[in-house]
């Protein structure tokens, strides 16, 4: 193999059989439950980085994602935190933790954005009037979420404005003696979206405590609203916006 036969065509590992293609990355009818609350100020400003700063409503957007149609990545489903941020005056969400049940999208989504992903079981399916989200780490229960079935239309225009607005992601890849080769603040756009439809209604979250899975270190002291989302979108490449180590 030839050098230039190496610098042509490397862009993920292994190199012979990458973990997944090349994108863009298209989802169909990619399903959300959105429960936002409150939690506790000082532990949410401990997690965030600078030069990212959070809110003064200490808000936290739990979110249960059912991905039945990805491009490249197949069926799968995510769960985790996306703390809501800004960042130079633009509001937009830092995604805080991320689990997921499909090996692709974990490589592809922590090597090209940096998204905290880890492997767990995640779900997200109506049962009866409810939509139920899930998140389970081996045996254990570590979050539940639930939600009034299609309760209330939403205001299309705000979910499609808050679709479109910035996240950050805290990229690190380490080098062959460990210590941080890469360690970036990267900013993504979610791009062409469909919005197919958007509800409100009734919402509850219940964390777990767990050694592995943390989520209930940003505890929920109050519901603040639950929306059921159901659209088409591509995963926009980042850009760095802040290198930590220069």
């Amino acid at each position: 193999m030839k050098q230039s036969d190496i610098r042509k065509n490397a862009f993920a590992m292994p190199f012979t059989n990458p973990a997944y293609p090349r994108g863009p990355y298209r989802f169909i009818d990619r399903e959300f439950l959105v429960i936002s609350y409150r939690t506790d100020p000082k532990k949410l400003r401990a997690v965030v980085p600078e030069p990212l700063q959070v809110n003064d409503d200490a808000i936290v957007r739990y979110e249960f994602i059912r991905m039945p149609d990805s491009t490249g990545f197949g069926d799968y489903t995510e769960s985790g935190q996306v703390i809501p941020v800004s960042y130079k005056g633009r509001k937009g969400g830092y995604t805080h933790s991320m689990y997921l049940n499909d090996l692709s999208p974990i490589a592809g989504g922590r090597e090209i954005w940096g998204f905290p992903k880890k492997l767990a079981d995640p779900s997200l399916r109506p049962e009866s009037d409810t939509l139920i989200g899930t998140l389970d780490y081996g045996p254990v229960r570590v979050a539940t979420g639930t939600m009034g079935y299609k309760h209330k239309p939403a205001d299309l225009k705000a979910v499609k404005a808050s679709l479109a607005t910035p996240n950050y992601l805290l990229k690190i890849l380490p080098h062959v003696d460990g210590s941080a080769r890469v360690c970036e603040l990267v900013e993504f756009y979610i791009e062409d979206v469909e919005l197919k439809g958007a509800w409100t209604g009734p919402g509850a979250l219940s964390l777990h405590p767990h050694a592995l899975a943390p989520v209930a270190d940003l505890p929920v002291l109050e519901t603040v609203s639950a929306t059921h989302i159901l659209c088409d979108l591509t995963l926009g490449l980042g850009k760095v916006i802040h290198d930590y180590l220069k």
